[in-house]
């Protein structure tokens, strides 16, 4: 079998379990892959050692009969994901040298599952960032180019996303707290999917927004991420908001039925100024759910605008929260100290080497919210705005909506550094369709369901009812069934 890299997960499984293929086989053609593309940025702590001894003991559990659907598959973990003996940086120069003693509950369940870690994959720094650019590695590049412009693979799981869309790993875990696994998939032409709140344990995740952040799957199929997301899934003791639910077999759960389902189309989504190509897509993908046996129905989310401030008072707030645990003293960077420093020096000149610009920014945005005299006029009020929101979901699906359909992205990838110097504000807007999922604790998927005029991927967004991933993942399974999109990047790395 050639390009095995290039496989699914789907396709690996079966034709591991019939023989036809090893998971060493497929561990050496990513770790070959992988090897090659150092212009993508997408690695950033290679496990090669470690991985071909996983691929072995994979291929003893398939050759024995005892091997879960994701056993031998080579994933690619995001640099947020605790991984024991293995550093762990979360993009970021304060936790240099870090390598922890303890694994994330999320890739401890893909290793209990038998999965290969092929090492660990770039990302914006604390996952604050939407184009990777704020990484203590340097961007991830997009697989995908027009002319001589590199581009964005989006952020902050843009490592992960570069990664699958460049077939460098089978697929790859990703975290979203505003849109970091739905924005960066859409980016580059992959799937992935952002589950219920409290569905992935965050044990073991660097914290960015606690209230929002949430693991998930990126892959190449809907397929995949319905498998893989089994597997991520499971009630953790060690998370006080994991949820003790049954996880369903998603897969199973993709029967390509979707009669009489009720799909929402929201009016607040319709921005002023949005692309006319992100405005045909997003009727095209009615028009394929219609066609599927789908009912459209116009729908209103009146809070809808509001979500973007509330979102960034919220979030910078618990970030300047989970940041104060950085200070020098126990683990990570630490700076140099001049003669009669005290310990009042040492954190900040610590603090200002180790955080890069936007967590500055993050961290003391977050921290005004949080003063006296500020705490009820923003953080306060934003928590208000974040309960309106929720409640606007809630009386959508109360009239019996199935799942919402909405542009992923307000525009195809955009130039590396293009962004970088202008108003952060710009930057923040890429979560306009993202952020509402985040607040209100739904599941959301991104499914690439077109090209722009430039060639670039554009993806649609599901937003589902909560716990009901299964039914949102069935619903997306017909829309990328309906899409056809079958585009790959040209290889230029």
């Amino acid at each position: 079998m050639a390009d095995l890299n290039k496989l699914t997960i789907a396709e690996a499984r079966d034709a591991m379990r019939k023989g036809d293929l090893t998971s060493a086989e497929l561990t050496e053609a990513c770790l070959t892959e992988i090897e090659g593309a150092g212009a993508l940025g997408a690695f950033v702590h290679n496990t090669p050692d470690l991985a071909r001894e996983q691929a072995t003991a994979a291929d003893a559990r398939i050759k024995a009969g005892d091997a879960p659907d994701m056993c031998g598959i080579p994933l690619g973990i995001k640099d947020l994901f605790c991984t024991k003996g293995v550093a762990s940086q979360a993009g970021s120069r304060i936790l240099e040298g870090f390598i922890p003693e303890y694994e994330s509950t999320v890739s401890q369940n893909l290793l209990d599952n038998g999965t290969v870690m092929l090492g660990k994959l770039n990302m914006d720094e604390f996952a604050m960032g939407s184009s990777n650019e704020t990484s203590v590695y340097g961007n991830a590049v997009n697989p995908w180019k027009v002319d001589d412009r590199k581009l964005t693979p989006g952020g902050s799981s843009g490592g992960s996303a570069s990664a699958v869309a460049a077939d460098l790993c089978l697929a790859a875990t990703g975290t979203d707290t505003g849109g970091s696994i739905r924005q960066p998939a859409a980016f580059t032409g992959i799937t992935g999917i952002k589950p219920t709140y409290g569905r992935c344990s965050r044990w073991g995740v660097v914290a960015f927004a606690s209230s929002l952040d949430q693991a998930g799957p990126m892959t190449k199929s809907v397929r995949d991420a319905a498998i893989m997301l089994e597997a991520m899934c499971g009630h953790d003791p060690k998370d006080s908001t994991s949820a003790d639910l049954p996880v369903p077999n998603f897969e199973a759960m993709l029967t390509g039925d979707i009669k009489g389902k009720k799909i929402g189309i929201p009016k607040e989504y319709r921005m002023d100024g949005m692309p006319d190509e992100i405005e045909a897509l997003w009727t095209k993908g009615a028009d394929m759910l219609r066609d599927a046996g789908a009912e459209i129905v116009d729908i209103s989310l009146p809070h809808t605008k509001y979500a973007l401030p509330a979102y960034y008072v919220i979030a910078p707030a618990e970030a300047s929260s989970n940041l104060a645990r950085y200070d020098g003293v126990r683990y990570g960077h630490r700076a140099k100290l001049a003669a009669g420093d005290g310990i009042t020096e040492m954190y900040e000149k610590t603090r200002a080497e180790g955080f890069g610009d936007e967590v500055q920014r993050r961290v003391m945005v977050g921290t005004y919210v949080l003063s006296a005299g500020f705490y009820d006029a923003y953080y306060n009020r934003a928590r208000k705005v974040r309960a309106l929101i929720k409640k606007d979901f809630d009386d959508v699906f109360a009239q019996g909506i199935d799942a919402i359909l909405t542009p992923a992205t307000p525009s195809a990838a955009f130039g590396l550094g293009e962004m970088e110097n202008a108003d952060p504000v710009k930057m923040y807007l890429n979560d306009v369709f993202t952020v509402t999922v985040n607040l209100a604790g739904l599941p959301g998927i991104s499914v690439p369901a077109g090209l722009d005029a430039q060639g670039l991927p554009l993806g649609l967004q599901l937003i589902g009812r909560p716990w009901e991933e299964g039914d949102l993942l069935n619903i997306a399974h017909e829309v990328e069934a309906r899409a056809g999109f079958v585009a790959k990047p040209q290889k230029w790395w």
